[in-house]
This record gives structure tokens, sequence and C-alpha cells, in this order.
């Protein structure tokens, strides 16, 4: 069996162009082989000036008893996701002479004239390559294996933001305003960071600002990753011959919307306990849910209370806000709305005084804080979940979990170091 790519002339420079009438091969077992993939590399930057390089290859690949064909492009030693994703350019009739690389990485099929008629940087995925632009309203968009969720890195009129979408709910998880209240008009990767323009074409931010780096390494791309959901800069070591991660949004675990299952809470040792409820019969059950949390379960008639847990906040925003006076009527909205799961009160008293109260429809992104922080996070549970002895409850239990699981750390740690410190003695004597 043949797969047959219509190309000419696979010079490897970067000005080399595949032109019609060309043909590649690559030969595909006649039977069936699970784990089979094959590539025949039509298009190399070959010059070895510029690190990492560029290549282009016709793929075949194992799947579902048969062999998937696709054009794919690798920068240096990284892939894309492992799904073969394929596309269609439609171009027809528009007199496409040569497909081409760029020195960017850019896909293009170009006129005779050389006149670009479809580009890969107009289709981003979920990796922005140096040099590339988005423009308003564009977003990249990473799928984490085993979840109905998914995140989009998005670019809006007065922000940056990075969202977790679940069915039709969207939340944002972090979000950049460039200064002064100035409007974005496009973005572009330049090699020492993502660089933000206005309506002027005029640049006015830029992430990271590099201020505490004399010399900062050379950006190649930005990629949002499929796990985590964070948003990074990454650049290539020719030394270890890989990427690595120059600068990331989001910092600590415990930031992602996805660190811990829903009804999960991360903790300050970056650890995930389930919320445990109390049942009539005094039984602890487990409430972290293993998919996406629904809020399909309330809207049947159940008879449900909100339960309050110290401690903890979400990382989720962007949700139905009302300017509210009073923590109780702010668990009652969400009561009166079988489709709210969570609520977030928060006050303050400082130069402005404010009571506000979010509604969510997905319960994910809880984490554990200071207490104080003038914040309340209430979750909705079928009504009696709080029966049984007091020192069973939610609060205690999240609040006891929290302090085991860190306690533990603390422990591991002071032991091996007291071990250690042991062990040396004995060595010198």
């Amino acid at each position: 069996v043949l797969l047959i790519l219509l190309v000419n002339n696979g010079c490897c420079d970067w000005g080399s162009s595949i032109h019609v009438g060309h043909e590649i091969s690559l030969a595909v077992p006649l039977e069936y082989s699970d784990g089979f993939i094959g590539r025949a590399f039509l298009m190399d930057d070959g010059n070895g000036q510029v690190e990492p390089n560029f290549r282009v290859a016709l793929s075949a690949e194992a799947n579902k008893g048969g062999y998937s064909c696709s054009l794919e492009v690798f920068l240096g030693d990284v892939k894309g996701a492992e799904d073969q994703v394929g596309w269609r350019t439609g171009t027809s009739g528009q007199g496409v002479e040569r497909l081409r690389i760029l020195k960017t990485g850019n896909l293009v099929l170009v006129d005779v004239f050389d006149q670009i008629k479809w580009q890969s940087f107009n289709f981003p995925t979920d990796v922005m390559l140096w040099g590339q632009r988005l423009d308003l309203a564009t977003r990249l968009t990473s799928y984490p294996r085993n979840s109905t969720s998914f995140y989009t890195f998005e670019i809006q009129h007065s922000k940056l933001a990075l969202h977790l979408n679940s069915g039709k709910l969207k939340y944002s998880y972090w979000e950049f305003k460039p200064p002064n209240n100035t409007n974005i008009s496009f973005l572009e990767l330049g090699s020492k960071g993502l660089v933000l323009f206005n309506d002027e074409h005029r640049k006015m931010a830029q992430i990271p600002s590099w201020w505490r780096s004399i010399q900062p390494p050379s950006v190649r791309f930005l990629a949002l990753g499929n796990e985590t959901g964070n948003l990074g800069l990454y650049s290539y070591s020719p030394k270890k011959q890989s990427f690595e991660a120059s600068f990331q949004v989001l910092n600590s675990k415990c930031d992602f919307p996805l660190a811990c299952k829903p009804y999960g809470i991360c903790t300050f040792s970056n650890a995930c306990s389930c919320i445990r409820l109390a049942t009539k019969e005094k039984h602890m059950v487990s409430n972290c849910s293993e998919g996406t949390s629904s809020s399909a379960q309330f809207c049947n008639g159940t008879q449900v209370e909100m339960l309050e847990l110290n401690g903890v906040n979400t990382v989720l925003r962007d949700a139905s806000t009302r300017v509210i006076v009073s923590k109780t009527a702010c668990a009652n909205l969400c009561l009166d709305d079988c489709k709210c799961v969570a609520a977030l009160y928060s006050s303050g008293n400082g130069a402005k005084i404010f009571r506000e109260c979010s509604i969510f429809r997905l319960v994910a992104g809880i984490k554990q804080v200071e207490t104080g922080t003038g914040t309340s996070y209430m979750i909705k549970v079928p009504k009696g979940a709080r029966y049984g002895h007091k020192e069973t409850s939610v609060e205690k239990w999240v609040l006891i979990v929290v302090g085991v699981v860190d306690g533990l750390v603390i422990i591991l740690v002071v032991g091996g170091l007291a071990y250690h410190l042991i062990q040396k003695r004995r060595n010198n004597l």
C-alpha cells in the first residue's frame, strides 16, 4: 500500500518550496500492525544555522484497525498532540503552486506570484510560534486527556484570559489587563516574550517584562498546557537539545483549575483532599466527583442546603455576580437556583465597602487559603448531609484533613533530615 503526496523538488533550505507534480511515497504494511508509525520527511531547514530546525513529514499511523495519513510539522524535538488532526485548506481554484515552510515554522501555500493563499498561522491550535500574530477574538485551545472540559486562551479587547470550559459553562482562572485600561488590538510573539499592541499598532505591554534578567532567553513558542491549563513561554536549549519553560503565568499547582477532581481541595502542600459529608447514619461518605460536577442532581426536587467550607476559595472567576448585603442572602440566591452548585461571598471594609455574591454552576478549582481573607465559599449539598456528630462535620473534617496532610509532609521532611544527620555522624565516627 502506498500513500502518495503530489509535491515537487524537495530541496532542504529555508527558501525551498515544493511544486505540484512531484511524488513522495510512504510504505504501509499490507496487514494491520498495531503501533505502526511511518514518516517520510519532505522538507527540512537543513542549513543548521538556526536552532531548533523545522521539518515537514508525511505521516501514517495505526489507528483503530486502519491507518491515518496526515501532514505534520516538527519543531526541533517537539511534536504536536498525539491525536492526529486532519484539515482541508479550502484553496481549490486559487492557483496554488507551491508548499513552503518559512523560518518561523509557518506552513504556507503560495501561487505563482508567491502570494500566500493559505497559512497555518491563521489556524492556531494550542501553540503560538515565534513571529506569529493573534488578532482580537482569536484563541488557543487545549484538551486534557480523560476530561470533558477544555482550556482556552482568549484575546479580548480589554484583557487576556485563560478559561476553563465545560459544556456551555465557561469560567476564567487567569487574567491580564494592560495598564491604563488600554484596548488590545493584537498580540505578537517575539524573542523576548508576548507583546501586546493597541488600536494604533503601538506596543503597550509585554509578558513577561524580563526586568529581573539581564540576558533573557530567546523565546521560540508559547503553549497552552493540555493537562494543567497553564500558559508558558518556551525557549530552546542547544546544550540539552530540548525546550524548557522560561516563563509560566501560573506558578502553583493549586492555581490550576483542574489541579484536583471536582469537589476536591488543593492544600497548602499541593495535595488533594476530597470533601466528605456526614450522613444521617453518621457514616462519612466521599463527595469527590470522578467527572465534571453537574447541577442536574439538584433540579429533580431534591431538598438541599448550603454548606460553608472554612479556609477555602476557588480560582474560577467570571461567575454571575450580585451585590448582596449578607452571607445568608447569598446562600439563598444559590438555593433558589437549582442549577447553582456553589456560591462565593466576598466582603471588605477598606477604602471601598463591598458585599458581593458569585454564583457558580461548576465546582472546581477549590484551594486552601489563609483565614480572614473576607471570603466564604459555600457548596450545595442534599439536605441532612450535616447530620452526625459535630466533630465529623464537613468544616471540621476539611481542617483536620488539611492539617494531617501538611503535618505528614513536615514529619517526612524532618524525619529525613534527622536520618541524614545520624548517618553522617556514624560515618564520621
